[in-house]
This record gives structure tokens, C-alpha cells and sequence, in this order.
């Protein structure tokens, strides 16, 4: 992990996947007791990673795709994927206090979180989305932008999947949008 303090976003792990199955894709999380357990129940689509205080194997594969042993803790999709494509999956970690923003930028894939505590507010164009811990979750498809701020009242502390066209950055500043603040707390 690139944490570097309390707050912020950070890469946990980069995964170049093996091609995805030509079926509806989800994003997998499972939790297991250690890393040498995650790294034994790990498929080809599969990535281990510790991050915010649990050993987690986060899998992009079809529905009800399931890994031996662990603990399920979601299953979020499906994505919006194209069927040619060849993908990497960027995992992040986030923790943001209420007010804190994400500048405006794209994917050139579909970014999904899973919120843990806190509440999340996702502007673009089309108009806001929010995500909650124990609540829906957020999937934006690539390429519209995008202006992320923590809302409500708790610290916002999530995984996130960018997973992104294998031959293009994960992540690209959206100098060309402004968003309306559809997202104030």
C-alpha cells in the first residue's frame, strides 16, 4: 500500500487480469483470517490485499463466483464492461472526513466502492449518486466524469475498483467539467 497518512486515497494493489469471461461481471470481496489463507483461495481473476484493518480477496468474476473458505462480504455488479476489452483492476483504499473532495477526473473503465462507514456523494453529468455503508453500492461506467466528496456526518473509509482498459491509464484528470456541487454536505 502507498498510504501515507490518516486521511487521502491510496493504491493498494494493480492487477493485469486474465480475460473476463463473456458473461455479466461482478467485483468479489471476501475477508480471511490471514494473507496466506486469501493467497490459497486465489483465482486468476483474484487479488489479495490487507487494507482498513482486514485481509481481503477481492475477485472480479461472474455472478455467484465463489472462493473457498473466507467470509462473503459483497458481491457488486454487474459492471459495465465491454466484451473485447482486456482490463486491469487498480484497488484503492479511502478514507475521507465529511467535506473532503476527490478533483474531477474520468476512468477508462468502471470504478465501483464498497463503503464500509461513512456516506459517499458521486457527482457527473447524468446527475449524483450516493453511496452508504450497508446501503447500495456505487458503479460508474468509464469515461463520463466524475467529482467524488464525502458526505454526511462519519469519517467515509472504503474500498474502491478501478477496473480499467489494460492499454490506458487507470485515472485521468477532467480539466474539461465542472461540476454543479450537486454533492455539498
Amino acid at each position: 500500500s502507498q498510504r501515507t497518512g490518516e486521511t487521502g486515497c491510496w493504491i493498494t494493489a494493480n492487477a493485469v487480469l486474465e480475460p473476463l469471461p463473456q458473461a455479466e461481471i461482478f467485483w468479489h470481496l471476501d475477508t480471511y483470517p490471514t494473507l496466506a489463507a486469501a493467497q490459497a483461495a486465489r483465482g486468476p481473476r483474484g487479488t489479495v490485499v490487507d487494507s482498513l484493518g482486514a485481509v481481503w480477496l477481492l475477485t472480479v468474476d461472474v455472478a455467484g463466483w465463489r472462493a473457498a473458505g473466507g467470509a462473503r462480504v459483497a458481491e457488486i455488479g454487474p459492471l459495465p464492461v465491454k466484451a473485447d476489452a482486456r482490463y486491469s483492476a487498480q484497488y484503492m483504499e479511502a478514507v475521507f472526513t465529511p467535506g473532503m473532495t476527490a478533483p474531477a477526473h474520468r476512468h477508462s473503465g468502471p470504478e465501483a466502492w464498497y463503503t464500509l462507514a461513512g456516506e459517499t456523494c458521486l457527482e457527473t453529468p447524468e446527475g449524483k449518486m450516493v453511496g452508504r455503508a450497508g446501503g447500495s453500492h456505487v458503479i460508474v461506467p468509464g469515461g463520463p466524469p466524475m467529482h467524488l466528496t464525502a458526505t454526511g456526518t462519519q469519517t467515509r473509509r472504503a474500498l474502491v475498483l478501478i477496473l480499467h482498459d489494460s492499454t490506458q491509464p487507470a485515472t485521468t484528470p477532467a480539466h474539461d467539467w465542472v461540476p454543479k456541487g450537486l454533492c455539498r454536505n
